[in-house]
């Protein structure tokens, strides 16, 4: 069993900075590839940003390429997502989730999730 708790979420205006951390509770943290997923207000959750268990593979959704940056360490179990050039559309529940085996994208193949951090962008 895993447990994930996000944080760094908050209220910031368009164009700042936010940085995101995943707590893992596992001990063998490093043999999980970890996901960000966000939903947006009325929308469904999306996939952000990907990273393998070491590391040396990551992944962005398009919407995020480019201003996100995913990362992890595997000494403290926890990941990161620093975002910026923050967007408004960029509002929405951030989710770290976990999963044994390969990168992927799909929510339905992550096994284990947070209880998500709420990211709000104003103008």
């Amino acid at each position: 069993q895993v447990q994930l708790v996000e944080s760094g979420g908050g209220l910031v205006q368009a164009g700042d900075s936010l940085r995101l951390s995943c707590a893992a509770s596992a001990g063998d943290f490093g043999i999980y590839t970890m996901n960000w997923f966000r939903q947006g207000p009325g929308l469904e959750r999306e996939f952000v940003a990907t990273i393998s268990w070491n590391g040396a593979v990551t992944s962005y959704a398009d919407s995020v390429k480019g201003r996100f940056t995913i990362s992890r360490d595997n000494a403290k179990s926890t990941m990161y997502l620093q975002m910026n050039s923050l967007k408004l559309e960029d509002t929405a529940v951030y989710y770290c989730a976990a999963k044994r085996g390969g990168v992927a994208t799909r929510a339905y193949l992550y096994d284990y999730w947070g209880q998500g951090t709420q990211v709000t962008v104003s103008s």
